[in-house]
């Protein structure tokens, strides 16, 4: 089978602006115009071929945006949203109905844990987490009512990583679709190529990179697209979360750098963590052998990109994290923020940030504990010296290293 190219498929692909421009024109219009009302018909029919009649339904420049992230992904299309869950929550809705069940991994974004555990039982849907890496666990999960398994390739914030090819066969031999969030993990690892049948992505995080805009897309096939959008029952159409015209096209102009990006982003992480693994820090990270993810990690991964940004170390207790988060913002080493992808390094304490949706015990039971500080590994020139800084700072705060058993 040909090899799979997913930086390659983004550069292929050719734009000229109106005047010759090396960059598309930007549709700045919320609505178009018709030369013929039975066109304006036709269009909300979705029976005109590249005719646009309002900005919620498409732009240009969405499209241009949903075929360049369709290329990287390799599916037939792809929508893209205002944000990365203005693209999982209607994606999911569109598979779903009141009496429908949902299995999914218990460690996911804490956005999107919310959305299936407190908010979608209002509309009847059902959902159980399980341990995403166990397939036995997964399958006893599924019901007559299940239509969906959902994921994170690399889980927010544990890191585990799903096996995309084994979820993808259980998929397909119980009749459900398999979605799979591919945030953490953008070129690296191309699940529909494993299996999967849609991908989705926060734009916000790594593909955009400079922390400036949010964004989201739905990769898949041409049918799944054309529901979504649907004047009469598509669940982007209807629900709105579209995508401005204008960020559109900066992502775009972002996505040309992504693979220099990540091949960046996962060497200096993959120095940090073997240096911290040696100091003794209880450290997580797919490209180290340490890590139970590992070898599925590298069988399933394109391997030029590496094994990605991130990483997590534990310190013990959220106080240590705080206080060393802080120490270090201060140093200039890294920004005490949410989100990932920035060209500077950013961190967090994800149990009490990103996943405090999820309740205490349940973060206990998954292993989120306390001390755990999340870093997205920024694009340092001189990672050696950041580290060195790094250590500097756990050594004032007084971090225990464990023994290594």
């Amino acid at each position: 089978m040909k090899e799979f190219k997913p930086a390659n498929n983004i550069q292929d692909l050719q734009y000229f602006g109106e005047f010759g421009g090396v960059n598309p024109s930007i549709s700045d219009s919320s609505t178009y115009t018709f030369l013929s009302a039975k066109t304006m018909f036709d269009t909300f029919e979705g029976n005109a071929d590249g005719c646009y009649l309002y900005s919620r339904h498409s732009t240009p420049s969405n499209l241009y945006l949903g075929e360049a992230l369709a290329a990287m992904e390799g599916t037939e299309t792809a929508n893209v949203a205002a944000s990365g869950m203005g693209a999982i929550t209607p994606t999911i809705l569109q598979f779903c109905q009141a009496g429908d069940h949902v299995v999914s991994s218990r460690t996911i974004y804490g956005g999107t844990y919310a959305f299936l555990k407190n908010f979608t039982p209002r509309l009847g849907i059902e959902t159980t987490f399980v341990d995403i890496t166990k397939l036995d666990i997964v399958e006893a999960a599924i019901t007559k009512d299940t239509k969906i398994i959902f994921c994170e390739c690399v889980s927010n914030p544990l890191l585990e990583i799903a096996d995309i090819e084994g979820l993808s066969k259980l998929a397909k031999k119980h009749g459900l679709q398999l979605l799979v969030d591919n945030t953490f993990s953008p070129l690296t690892i191309s699940p529909v190529k494993l299996g999967a049948d849609v991908v989705m992505h926060s734009l916000t995080k790594f593909i955009n990179g400079s922390s400036d805009t949010m964004g989201g897309v739905t990769c898949g096939s041409q049918e799944l697209i054309d529901t979504l959008r649907n004047v009469n029952d598509g669940a982007s159409m209807l629900l709105g979360a579209s995508m401005d015209s204008l960020r559109a096209a900066s992502i775009l102009k972002n996505m040309r750098t992504l693979h220099i990006r990540m091949k960046q982003h996962s060497s200096n992480a993959m120095y940090l963590a073997k240096k911290f693994e040696a100091d003794g820090l209880r450290t997580v990270y797919p490209g180290l052998p340490s890590h139970p993810g590992h070898e599925l990690f590298k069988k399933m991964m394109n391997e030029e990109y590496g094994f990605g940004g991130m990483l997590t170390i534990d310190v013990g207790s959220l106080e240590k994290a705080n206080t060393l988060m802080e120490l270090m913002q201060e140093r200039n080493l890294g920004y005490l923020a949410v989100s990932l992808g920035f060209y500077k390094t950013l961190f967090s304490a994800p149990g009490s940030s990103t996943s405090s949706e999820i309740p205490e015990d349940e973060q206990a039971e998954m292993g989120l504990t306390d001390g755990l500080i999340r870093f997205s590994i920024g694009l340092d020139n001189d990672i050696e010296r950041t580290y060195e800084m790094m250590k500097e700072c756990m050594a004032e705060v007084g971090i225990l290293v464990p023994v290594n058993n």
